[in-house]
């Protein structure tokens, strides 16, 4: 294999690399646009920014012209592990261990957490210290709030891309990215690395008063969660579908061509459900598989990824309501903060600290998913027209794939936009190159220098061995609650249709395209993730029980086998086999 076209430098300092969390992000390799456009700087530089401004670093642990808080390693993105461990260290009621277990999950492979000079940093520990009490006594959230008018001004005033020469389209992307994209990101990080400290607070809380478990139940069904927002959309879409027969005959004849189909009918209902379809596209068209990298379609560029979701939907019963599962969870928190309170009464000081931290978590659980989606929305503005650039070259037959404009470094975009034939090879070397490195597994986690990635296994070579009736495989506490049900093993949210109502879904990753599917779903098993990642805290607003970090789960769960999903306890139990 040739080098990937893109990467970065491992760091001395911090040398331990994880895939985790990140690559539900980033799944496949990173596109050299992508890197060279927005990540290589701006995300380094933003990631560094929201670090230092909780007092954990200084800028000057930091090398120059490096990517040491993330990086591009193989092709594939990875999060520095040991940077994360320090904040732990340098944090108050924190550790490295408690950092791997917030964001990580479980790591199969990872080395343990061995203090280097300079870890532990007493001034950094007071500056982060007073970054905690703002945490735990900040009313609101300001910034993310003003980002997302910011946003959805930019969305309204959307220039007309068609009328646009492909040069004036190309100028405005950039233009938008390099504006807004570092501010919005180092507000995400800054607010993702704050999100555990209230919660980890009421871990603590909640175990010295005999009800561990309880945690989950207090930072479940917080509201204003902007990523589930669109399931609780597509629902209501679903219950009109469900109610009119002529909905209900154009999905029977599939996913593929259902758009054209419905604007081709006469039946009353259709016309209502594109209109409002186009509402929800409207809102929510930015959300889809991959939506950081700008190649990849969402829900407005490629809408079946949508009525895929809803046309699992419509075959849930009434029952299955995502808004009333939502109310309940949150009448179950309020019950849960009251009792736990009740239970504190006899200390004060105790009690305080508890109720100011469950209001700190659902303040930072909303803003950690409200920042993402404002990052969302910017890189899919670039997209639409970046999109439009591709679609243009490949109808003029300049073009092979409408995506080849990403596998461009920013600094040949011109000279393509030009005269795009002495890139056409080269372009597709490249293309051919991507679909290989799609083709084998990177390692989850590397210490010092990954490995060559011509020593990595193919994808399709799987070792692991199915599990047998009786196994208790074990993830991390996600969404408490206990369900039976059969397992439908989904490994693409646009080709859910194996997947039937209060079956239970075992996925690889769960960025926001594939939530919409926890809706008719009992409960979600995931390969990866934790317990503060998003599908966690979207699987809590929708009262799914949910177990991530499950390893392989997608390949040692049989398909149709009976399992039992312990979302409190964090384990899946085979019982029968199919």
């Amino acid at each position: 294999m040739d080098p990937w076209i893109v990467g970065s430098e491992p760091s001395t300092r911090y040398p331990v690399w994880t895939r985790a969390n990140v690559g539900e992000v980033f799944p496949d390799p990173v596109a050299p646009l992508s890197f060279t456009l927005f990540m290589e700087e701006s995300v380094e530089g933003a990631w560094r920014d929201a670090l230092v401004r909780m007092g954990a670093f200084t800028h000057d642990e930091f090398a120059d012209g490096r990517m040491e808080a993330l990086g591009i390693h193989g092709g594939y993105c990875y999060l520095n592990a040991s940077v994360t461990r320090i904040l732990g260290e340098r944090s108050p009621g924190l550790s490295a261990q408690l950092m791997d277990d917030i964001f990580f999950g479980a790591q199969p492979g990872i080395p343990p957490y061995v203090e280097a000079p300079g870890d532990r940093n007493p001034e950094r520990e007071a500056a982060v210290g007073k970054t905690f009490e703002w945490v735990m006594t900040t009313p609101t959230l300001e910034e993310p709030a003003k980002d997302a008018a910011i946003q959805d001004a930019l969305h309204r005033a959307r220039p007309n891309i068609e009328a646009m020469s492909n040069e004036a389209i190309w100028a405005y992307a950039k233009e938008i990215l390099a504006k807004h994209f570092r501010k919005l990101f180092s507000e995400h990080i800054f607010i993702t690395f704050l999100s555990p400290v209230p919660v980890g607070v009421l871990t603590q809380i909640c175990a010295a008063v005999g009800r561990p478990t309880d945690v989950m139940r207090v930072i479940s069904g917080v509201g204003d969660v902007e990523s589930a927002a669109p399931s609780m959309l597509m629902w209501k879409l679903s219950r009109r579908v469900a109610a009119d027969p002529a909905l209900m005959a154009a999905f029977d004849q599939g996913v593929a061509g259902l758009p054209g189909r419905l604007r081709a009918s006469t039946a009353p209902g259709a016309a209502a459900f594109l209109t409002d379809f186009a509402d929800f596209i409207d809102k929510f068209g930015c959300r889809g598989p991959n939506e950081w990298e700008s190649r990849n379609d969402t829900w407005e560029t490629r809408p079946e990824l949508v009525l895929a979701a809803i046309d699992r939907m419509r075959l849930a019963p009434d029952s299955s309501a995502p808004l009333a599962k939502n109310e309940h969870m949150a009448e179950d928190r309020v019950k849960a903060v009251l009792e736990i309170s009740e239970l504190l009464a006899g200390d004060p000081a105790t009690q305080g600290m508890f109720l100011a931290a469950a209001r700190a978590a659902v303040i930072f659980q909303a803003g950690r998913e409200r920042t993402k989606t404002n990052c969302v929305k910017l890189i899919h503005e670039a997209r639409i027209g970046l999109h439009t650039i591709g679609h243009r070259l490949v109808a003029a037959g300049r073009c092979d794939d409408f995506r080849d404009y990403a596998l461009l470094k920013a600094d040949e975009f011109d000279a393509w936009l030009a005269n795009p034939a002495p890139m056409r090879a080269e372009l597709a070397r490249r293309r051919a190159l991507f679909d290989e490195y799609m083709s084998v597994q990177e390692p989850f986690v590397f210490a010092g220098t990954i490995p060559d990635p011509r020593t990595w296994p193919k994808k399709a070579a799987s070792t692991v061995v199915p599990a047998k009736v009786g196994d208790v495989l074990t993830g991390m506490p996600g969404c408490p609650g206990k369900v039976t049900g059969t397992a439908r093993v989904v490994l693409d949210p646009a080709d859910p249709t194996a997947l039937g109502p209060g079956e239970i879904l075992v996925a690889p990753i769960t960025d926001p395209s594939w939530t919409p599917l926890f809706v008719p779903a009992a409960a979600v098993v995931v390969d990866v993730g934790a317990a503060q990642s998003h599908a966690m805290i979207v699987s809590r607003e929708l009262g799914i029980p949910c177990v991530p970090s499950v390893t392989h789960a997608t390949k040692r769960i049989p398909d149709g086998a009976t399992i039992e999903v312990d979302g409190d306890a964090g384990t899946v139990t085979i019982l029968a086999l199919p």
